[in-house]
């Protein structure tokens, strides 16, 4: 393990124990929020008796769903736009103030649009993660090298071939950014709509429990969301370090 490493895994590691010996003191009531342990007591329950299998394979497609629309079409959408630099330099201002948008203020009309269930859940968690995804591939294309492009020109490669060629393996690490942000964004979406749009999911589940005062089952799937979203966030972060490496030689 690296310094840094090591490091963070010992402020998060200081930060759970301060919460535990807090939340056991009862310097922080139970009617607040359950010590660490608890919750994962809670959470091995939870999973041992499968009642929130449902739930959560429910979650996950909705995700996976909006992060494959999101990182496609946010791509497809970044390398249009990179094209045509006035309708770039006519978009950028709104691509910058983006996230200020309050998108649950709309949920009516998606409800509309696309109905109560997965469509209108799929539809919040795309629109918070394409913006990111289209950020990223504009950068990522900015950082391609001259030098590569007049490589291509020179070789008298045809636009498919120098994109496929030179230009999307120079773009990749970059891209890669865009790709870890539009999960974690469409993960919120998604999270966020069930609290208010779906009848089943982890959203609407942890939702339910808040209203029932079941602080044990509300705080065993957060520290579920906690730990999942951790571990995809690892494991892109390691896999897009490898990534780096290999461009820089």
């Amino acid at each position: 393990m690296s310094r840094v490493g090591f490091l963070r895994l010992l402020v998060v590691g200081g930060f759970v124990v301060a919460l535990e010996v807090l939340c056991r003191t009862g310097i922080i009531s139970k009617l607040v929020l359950i010590a660490p342990s608890e919750m994962a007591m809670h959470l091995v329950r939870i999973l041992t008796s499968r009642k929130a299998d449902a739930d959560i394979l429910e979650s996950l497609t909705n995700v996976v769903m909006a992060v494959v629309l999101s990182v496609v079409g946010g791509f497809a959408i970044g390398a249009m736009i990179h094209s045509f630099p006035r309708l770039r330099r006519a978009i950028d201002p709104f691509l910058a103030s983006y996230y200020a948008l309050p998108f649950f203020a709309f949920y009516p009309l998606f409800i509309v649009l696309f109905g109560l269930g997965r469509g209108a859940i799929v539809a919040i968690g795309v629109l918070f993660g394409v913006v990111a995804m289209i950020i990223s591939t504009l950068t990522a294309f900015d950082r391609i090298p001259r030098v590569l492009v007049r490589t291509a020109s020179v070789y008298r490669m045809g636009p498919v071939e120098a994109a496929l060629r030179v230009k999307l393996p120079s773009a990749v690490p970059f891209l890669f950014t865009g790709f870890k942000l539009a999960i974690a964004y469409a993960f919120i979406g998604v999270i966020a709509a069930e609290f208010i749009m779906a009848t089943s999911g982890l959203g609407y589940s942890i939702s339910y429990a808040f209203n029932n005062f079941d602080n044990g089952t509300m705080y065993g799937l957060m520290l579920f969301v906690i730990l999942l979203v951790t571990v995809v966030n690892a494991f892109f972060h390691a896999w897009e370090r490898r990534l780096l490496r290999r461009w820089g030689r």
